[in-house]
């Protein structure tokens, strides 16, 4: 969204801005929602998977599934309100990594890179940086292809699905080359894989879940990554950051890297941190996203928890469908 202004503001002797008829926006949650589980009777702070939370189904990823703890009532002369706790990790689903998630070393700190003591932790990020303009990013028709190969059915072994970074079938740095006119300072690049299919995929293991597919699928590649930067610097601006409906936002093989050491591993979260840029992993409603023909902004809920590294987002697009008119609004002001 190139510029959406709700409200008027009114300027002394200048009469008020334009404003657009907030009618024609749409908003689109990209958030999936969040399984929980009642807490372990052996050990409260573990999840008892039995005991899902409504139709809970567990997901893959970095930590133990998500723990609701059960009703504590507060009693009213007309009733009683409903309250809980919740147990969870904070890069649990879709969720936000503020610039603070990784530390690089000597030999990944880039020239001009921000020191870790500087970089923001969660409560630091301002409303700028946690909204912006949607640049999309739409890889979904050859990743169908891809997974047409198998019935539709992504599988670990290359050979069946390829999806590491030699194949078409993630976001290259032509993909990047393709929307960079529309490339500006603070804008989101979402990429638009068709991974969210996969998410809830029934098990919290990552050799089981097609979700993880064995680290092989689709997401921002190193060449992308390189590309983001090169038209940053090229430009001289700052986007504030990337996206996608996929596991990790990098592609699986940048993500695992050349060994088992990780070797060249993460290189989204390796170079983006330290340029302050922000990373929001496992979005979904993205086909609706790629509906919309106006343009889009998009705006990250997230959690503002002192010296957090990120956390759980309710992440939205606001779209407006169709360029509308500016509407002048004029007043007269009277001088006395």
């Amino acid at each position: 969204m190139k510029k959406l202004i709700i409200g008027c503001v009114i300027l002394l002797n200048a009469g008020c801005a334009t404003v657009s008829p907030p009618h024609d926006l749409t908003f689109i949650d990209l958030s999936h929602p969040i399984p929980t589980f009642a807490p372990s009777s052996e050990d409260a702070t573990k999840p008892d998977l039995s005991q899902p939370v409504a139709n809970s189904t567990p997901i893959a990823g970095f930590f133990q599934q998500a723990i609701l703890y059960p009703v504590d009532k507060w009693a009213t002369s007309q009733g009683h309100f409903n309250s809980r706790s919740i147990l969870i990790q904070e890069h649990n689903g879709t969720s936000f990594n503020a610039p603070n998630h990784y530390r690089n070393d000597q030999n990944s700190s880039e020239q001009g890179a921000i020191a870790f003591s500087q970089r923001k932790a969660a409560h630091q990020l301002g409303t700028k940086q946690l909204t912006g303009n949607i640049v999309l990013i739409d890889v979904s028709t050859r990743v169908k292809a891809e997974l047409a190969k198998n019935n539709g059915k992504p599988n670990a072994d290359i050979t069946i699905t390829d999806f590491s970074d030699s194949s078409l079938a993630t976001i290259r740095a032509s993909d990047i080359r393709a929307v960079a006119d529309q490339i500006t300072d603070g804008a989101w690049l979402v990429g638009r894989v068709g991974w969210e299919q996969f998410y809830f995929a029934g098990t919290e293991d990552w050799d089981k879940s097609a979700y993880v597919n064995g680290l092989n699928h689709p997401g921002f590649t190193s060449e992308a990554i390189d590309e983001i930067i090169k038209i940053m610097d090229h430009k001289n601006i700052k986007i504030s950051g990337i996206a996608a409906d996929s596991f990790s936002t990098d592609s699986g093989q940048g993500a695992k890297g050349s060994d088992n050491n990780w070797t060249g591993s993460w290189p989204a979260h390796v170079r983006l941190y330290q340029r302050d840029i922000l990373i929001v992993e496992n979005l979904t409603n993205l086909g609706l996203l790629a509906q919309h023909q106006g343009d889009c902004s998009l705006m990250v809920g997230a959690l503002n928890h002192v010296g957090g590294t990120g956390g759980p987002a309710r992440v939205m697009a606001v779209c407006q469908s169709q360029p509308a008119p500016a509407v002048p609004v004029s007043f007269t002001h009277h001088h006395r």
